[in-house]
């Protein structure tokens, strides 16, 4: 059904940008909360998000706010990882970050919009029980708040300069990106009402994918393109970040995204039979670097 889950990722920015017009009072502070939503990216939450709910069989307009919203909170993120206090980025998306159009100010406040409108966007949600939409908000800023992202982001800025073992590597990494990787995998399961069993190994998979998706991150911030990523690379090694690459070196970065990409698999293959998981390996497909 990816044609299906391609168009609801489509009527994404649309749901996020018309929220923003809607009873604004600052202008700028409109302007310059869309002008990340707008410069693009890959949409890969809610693309899990629709994934998921494509495997139990459950319409996909269900999760489409929740799906805006969780991509609101991703793009509030970033806002704020390119301050200068943070990781001082002057491209993002291929387009200059917002603080070097809009100034800090107004950056630091449209991140601040996007996440805080992004929980009014679920409340206002008229396909979601009052229930559902409880445990989404409850979910959601728990992974995004002080046990999840935001800590992972303290710890990586902590560990700067340091050595760390694998151990705490990896858990910076599983909150710094894995909670928000984790969230629209979690709430598809809460609108889709799953059971433990199937909860709990949707659960494992998407712990697998954030780490993965870091590894790759890490990767890339070696090998890739910027016409390709869309931000500077090498921007890791010159503030001396801790990293799988840095770490392992670069083969060995690619052995630990393959293990974890076996990992991942072998939780899909425990709800086979309860869910069409075609799509969801389809994913894992996407990073896998070699055949394992």
């Amino acid at each position: 059904m990816m044609d299906n889950i391609d168009y609801h990722i489509k009527k994404i920015d649309d749901v996020i940008l018309t929220h923003l017009e809607e009873n604004h009072v600052s202008k700028t502070i409109m302007e310059a909360s869309k002008y990340s939503i707008k410069s693009g990216g890959k949409r890969f939450r809610p693309y899990l998000l629709f994934a998921v709910l494509d495997a139990f069989g459950v319409p996909l307009d269900t999760g489409l706010k929740t799906a805006g919203a969780i991509e609101m909170i991703h793009t509030y993120s970033l806002i704020h990882d390119d301050l200068p206090a943070m990781d001082d980025d002057d491209l993002r998306r291929g387009n200059p970050t917002n603080h070097k159009i809009f100034g800090e100010a107004a950056a630091i406040l449209a991140g601040d919009n996007l996440l805080t409108e992004s929980f009014n966007l679920i409340a206002n949600d008229r396909k979601l029980s009052t229930a559902d939409k409880l445990a989404l908000i409850q979910m959601i800023s728990k992974s995004a708040g002080q046990n999840g992202m935001i800590s992972g982001q303290m710890l990586d800025i902590e560990a700067e300069n340091n050595e760390i073992s694998f151990e705490e590597l990896e858990q910076i990494h599983s909150y710094k990106t894995g909670k928000l990787i984790s969230a629209p995998v979690k709430a598809a399961s809460i609108i889709a009402d799953a059971d433990e069993k199937t909860d709990f190994h949707l659960l494992k998979f998407a712990d697998h994918l954030g780490i993965i998706f870091q590894i790759r991150d890490d990767i890339l911030d070696v090998t890739g393109d910027v016409k390709l990523t869309g931000k500077n690379i090498g921007s890791d090694a010159r503030k001396d970040k801790v990293t799988y690459v840095s770490t392992f070196g670069l083969d060995g970065a690619m052995e630990q995204m393959n293990r974890r990409v076996c990992l991942a698999k072998k939780e899909l293959e425990s709800v086979n039979d309860v869910l069409n998981i075609d799509e969801l390996k389809n994913v894992l497909n996407k990073f896998a670097v070699r055949d394992n």
